[in-house]
């Protein structure tokens, strides 16, 4: 082929994938995404882990199983947002799943060109899940046992800690809190500091009795009870132990989980527990949030018996400590189990 007839293909060809893929700047790729956004970051776990964009989901380019992941979890109706280091992988990802069927839209220049902007970026891990009106709602997972739910702008803590392995400045990386969930008493789920920092005149704290009589305020919850707040149910379960010699622990009846209700998406989150009875009660978990460091709440072993019984979507273990929690993916096969840095 003539030099000249060669870059005429190479300049159509060009101009076919740009369009296919719906390249977008960085303003525009910022304007496009909402709460609702499918957005796919398509670099590797260590490249995510060191920051990225809030609300990206990470499915690694690399992977052999990246487009079959994504065609299980993505609808083609639904447009994906992706975005790479530099813009090269996500156009190689975005061109494949454009053969899909999927309409893509890539950022240019990638994550090197959303800094360079100083745009927004997190270091922690953000899942994202659809309610049953396609509404997203996204856990951030902050450290061991402490939990963020943002849904329609609104955001609920779960047992913030200030300092635990990684310290957390909660009045610079958070919005003030609509609601606070504390399980107990413990310092690795209960800190006023934190709680004041989350806290303005419209915060409402939510415990149990203890932890509200050691506050000086709150709405206590026991096991059993049940409360909503505009689109969130909550309701309160036991946690407890059952291992002989780990009873004093956390006694049967003072301390609580929470099962919270989203339009539909069902999130458990145990605190500190074993496999208690009480689990079988629990119906259409999606999300389940289940602690494994025995001898303060379950073993590896325990953590299968307890997602056996409750049958969720999603597995994430968290509050794991030292424990290796690998064997879990293969020991549960038909759910959803995410390792995740929740130590």
């Amino acid at each position: 082929m003539k030099p000249a007839l060669l870059a005429m293909a190479f300049f159509l060809f060009s101009l076919f994938a740009a369009k296919a893929q719906n390249y977008l700047s960085v303003e525009d790729f910022q304007k496009a995404l909402t709460p609702d956004t499918r957005l796919i970051d398509v670099r590797t776990d260590a490249e995510f882990k060191d920051g990225h964009l809030r609300g990206a989901v990470n499915y690694d380019w690399f992977q052999k199983d990246f487009t079959d992941r994504i065609k299980a979890d993505f609808s083609k109706d639904t447009p994906l947002y992706v975005y790479c280091r530099s813009g090269k992988r996500s156009a190689a990802a975005a061109e494949k799943l454009t053969r899909e069927g999927y309409t893509i839209y890539n950022m240019l220049g990638g994550y090197q060109a959303w800094t360079k902007a100083d745009k927004e970026v997190t270091r922690y891990e953000v899942e994202r899940f659809f309610t049953a009106s396609g509404k997203a709602l996204e856990i951030t997972l902050v450290k061991h046992g402490s939990l963020e739910l943002r849904y329609e702008g609104l955001s609920i803590q779960i047992d913030p800690v200030t300092e635990l392995g990684k310290k957390t400045d909660y009045a610079k990386e958070f919005p003030k809190a609509d609601i606070i969930l504390v399980t107990h008493e413990h310092g690795d789920h209960y800190d006023p500091e934190a709680i004041r920092n989350l806290s303005d005149k419209d915060t409402e704290l939510i415990t149990n009795a203890r932890c509200a009589q050691m506050m000086g305020y709150g709405t206590v919850m026991a096991n059993g009870d049940a409360l909503s707040r505009g689109f969130l149910h909550i309701a309160a379960v036991p946690a407890y132990n059952t291992t002989e010699g780990h009873l004093q622990f956390h006694p049967k009846g003072r301390d609580n989980g929470f099962v919270l209700t989203v339009d539909g998406l069902r999130i458990y989150v145990a605190g500190d527990t074993e496999d208690i009875p009480e689990m079988g009660q629990l119906e259409n978990i999606d999300i389940v949030f289940l602690p494994v460091n025995q001898p303060y709440t379950m073993t590896v072993e325990q953590c299968i018996r307890a997602a056996k019984i409750i049958r969720p979507r999603i597995l994430i273990p968290y509050h794991f400590g030292q424990t290796d929690i690998t064997p879990l993916p293969e020991a549960l096969p038909g759910i959803d189990v995410r390792l995740r840095q929740m130590q």
